[in-house]
């Protein structure tokens, strides 16, 4: 169920399979620059059903979408021009850039009339990256708690923790050996065009 990888360059072979399973609905676990994931394809309901039952919360709610372009990105979110102009030069970076959701995203995840807005992420992580680029779309993604892994706040989580404990619903883990968690991302909502507001300071120096 754990497959290790090198940070600096993860093996496309084994990201090839984990695309696979999350084509099949699976879920798949990683660590990325500010704790570790759980992602599923969004377009697969089998494996977002699987996410929700996990985190016991519903559609967009306390989830991002993982991308690795911009371009990527806009396929499920409006980014207006000025939005785009300030992102550029952060990307990939330690940032949550809150959009306003495309009707793509917002119907394949069931989302309610209410949710309008999707958090997307650039993860500065080759794990990240590579995986999306190798799957072809954006993945949805939530993080782990020490509460869902048995452990007490503020104790480091290992991959041998998470087979352990969520051994059922997951499918695959990608351990790097090596990562260095810089805290909670920055939250930025460039939803509305030439309004720009922090929700959240965070490892990501804004402006």
């Amino acid at each position: 169920m754990i497959e290790y990888v090198v940070p600096e360059s993860p093996d496309d072979r084994i990201l090839k399979k984990a695309s696979e399973i999350l084509k099949n609905g699976g879920l798949v676990c990683y660590p990325t620059d500010t704790n570790w994931l759980i992602v599923c394809d969004p377009f697969i309901k089998k494996g977002l059903t699987k996410l929700y039952r996990l985190k016991n919360e519903g559609p967009l709610k306390h989830y991002s979408l993982i991308c690795d372009t911009i371009s990527r990105a806009q396929e499920v979110a409006h980014i207006h021009d000025s939005a785009f102009k300030m992102i550029r030069k952060k990307v990939p970076g330690h940032y949550t850039f809150i959009f306003e959701a495309r009707k793509k995203i917002t119907r394949a995840v069931q989302a309610n009339k209410s949710d309008k807005e999707v958090g997307v992420r650039f993860c500065p992580d080759l794990i990240s990256q590579n995986l999306v680029n190798l799957h072809g779309d954006v993945l949805l993604s939530t993080h782990i708690t020490n509460e869902l892994v048995g452990l007490n706040e503020g104790e480091e989580i290992y991959s041998y923790q998470i087979e352990e404990t969520l051994r059922g619903p997951l499918d695959m883990i990608i351990d790097p050996g090596e990562y260095n968690f810089v805290g909670a991302s920055t939250m930025v909502n460039l939803s509305v065009e030439g309004e720009v507001e922090v929700l959240r300071d965070g490892s990501g120096i804004w402006p």
